[in-house]
């Protein structure tokens, strides 16, 4: 049996695009970093969200977002971005990590906020289906 991970890792190489002006990565990019390893950490779990809208009509909206930038990143820069689940109970609660792989510096730490939401009623449910808290030991 594969052991439950509530953490999980994703390297990334900071493209020129994500640059803004002054030649440090938008502020807005980072909530990509943050996505991409959301979306592997789920993933590596056997969770799909998306399958849950097709199977129960469940959207799961990020209702809040938090980032406190330490260090700037730039173009070429190859970071690991870290995405822990701290919670599965009422809400999905995903606490982020971006440092530089060469030295480990932190450079940025975020948090996102998900609910689950019934369609097509948009009713907001107060606990994550038992699957997804299953699959992460909740």
């Amino acid at each position: 049996m594969k052991e439950k991970q509530k953490s999980f890792e994703v390297k990334i190489k900071v493209p020129f695009y994500d640059l803004d002006p002054m030649q440090i990565v938008w502020h807005a990019n980072y909530l990509n970093y943050f996505e991409i390893a959301r979306a592997a950490l789920f993933e590596n779990n056997g969770i799909d969200l998306y399958s849950f809208f097709e199977k129960y009509q469940l959207i799961f909206p990020i209702i809040k977002t938090s980032t406190k930038h330490v260090l700037p990143l730039r173009h070429n820069d190859e970071i690991i971005c870290k995405a822990t689940l701290v919670d599965a109970y009422v809400k999905l609660i995903v606490d982020f990590e971006i440092r530089k792989s060469a030295d480990g510096k932190i450079c940025t730490r975020g948090r996102t906020e998900q609910v689950a939401v019934k369609i097509p009623e948009m009713e907001m449910l107060f606990s994550m289906p038992e699957e997804i808290r299953r699959a992460f030991g909740f």
